[in-house]
């Protein structure tokens, strides 16, 4: 019992809470969205749960999904991308590496045996992973702010822990020093290990259990070094802002945008795959690799759907994509043709 609520984490406090309140995206004792935005519609509701529960077979797996080993070594000059499973991707950028959102735990959940459980094994071990120089979060749902994985990566790694307005809180009742915690508002940067790391707006929301909704502020990032550029979304609806951040940080070399778990329930915080082909359009991007799919079913859709579509729209519009399985490592100069793997899984 006492371990679920440290799992909760901790209400912004002291000098952290009195930045956060000048924050221009902190109203009324919460952060807020530049775009009006619901993150449940009531009628859809009942419709999203019933198909969450009829439609059961159609997101059931009868195959294993295919997890790759990454390759061990050294950090290589350029721009290369590993995908371990849902939104947790590892970047190599220019001799260095970046950690996202990592999540190692069964579920995303703060309780054990409840929630999701994982579709697949992740790929490395979190104590057989290379020396990281940051780690990154996008907010604080259970899906991308995992404390055991959190407490791990503090006690085997140094790196720096870059975070929106409010989430260092959570890491620093988990026990990370507050000197490893940076946070950031939108169109704020911190540099670390040479890479510049931007916060940026997203269409979302926050929140841990009891210790409040919007609380803390969520995000998507730019990491940029001499010459590579990555956009990751976070969690976010659609919104007209990525045309800005693309003017503003672009062109970039590789978007990973969230495409999955999207429902008619919540059509303002998670983006259907057409609308993240747009983004990455709007976003100035060369190549998208999709994250936050085929991890956890967390939405009524089919586990493929997702990539189906997105398949099917960049075909269309003549967008460049990398599909890897978990563990893939993408080189960003040179990504494989897409290689439909995920259609050789049956549903059962």
């Amino acid at each position: 019992m006492l371990n679920f609520f440290a799992t909760l984490g901790a209400r912004p406090g002291g000098p952290g809470a009195r930045r956060l309140h000048r924050s221009p995206h902190f109203r009324d004792g919460a952060f807020r969205n530049s775009t009006p935005t619901r993150t449940l519609l009531p009628r859809e509701a009942v419709g999203a749960l019933r198909g969450f529960l009829t439609h059961r077979r159609q997101r059931c797996l009868s195959g294993a999904i295919p997890v790759c080993r990454p390759p061990a070594g050294t950090v290589t000059e350029g721009l290369h991308l590993t995908w371990y499973g849902h939104a947790t991707v590892l970047i190599e950028i220019e001799g260095r590496r970046v950690l996202l959102d990592p999540l190692w735990s069964d579920r995303g959940s703060p309780l054990p045996g409840v929630g999701p459980k994982r579709l697949h094994p992740m790929p490395v071990a979190l104590a057989d992973l290379p020396r990281l120089d940051a780690i990154v979060i996008s907010h604080d749902h259970y899906d991308h702010l995992d404390m055991p994985t959190v407490r791990a990566l503090n006690r085997t790694q140094d790196a720096m822990f870059v975070v929106p307005l409010g989430v260092g809180a959570h890491l620093e009742r988990w026990g990370v020093p507050a000197a490893r915690i940076v946070e950031l508002d939108w169109e704020e940067s911190a540099e670390v290990g040479g890479l510049t790391l931007t916060a940026t707006e997203s269409r979302h929301f926050s929140g841990r259990a009891f210790v409040g909704s919007n609380a803390t502020l969520w995000s998507s990032w730019v990491i940029a070094g001499r010459h590579g550029r990555v956009y990751y979304t976070g969690d976010s609806g659609y919104f007209d802002g990525y045309a800005d951040i693309g003017e503003r940080h672009g062109p970039f070399d590789v978007t990973l945008m969230q495409i999955g778990a999207y429902d008619n329930a919540w059509p303002d915080i998670h983006m259907l795959p057409e609308q993240a082909v747009e983004a990455h359009v709007r976003l100035r991007g060369r190549l998208l690799i999709p994250v936050h799919w085929g991890t956890f079913h967390l939405a009524p859709h089919p586990w493929r759907e997702p990539v189906d579509r997105l398949w099917v729209e960049a075909k269309a519009r003549d967008v460049a994509i990398a599909v890897p399985r978990p563990g893939e490592r993408v080189d960003a100069d040179a990504p494989p043709e897409v290689d439909p793997w995920w259609q050789a899984l049956s549903l059962s």
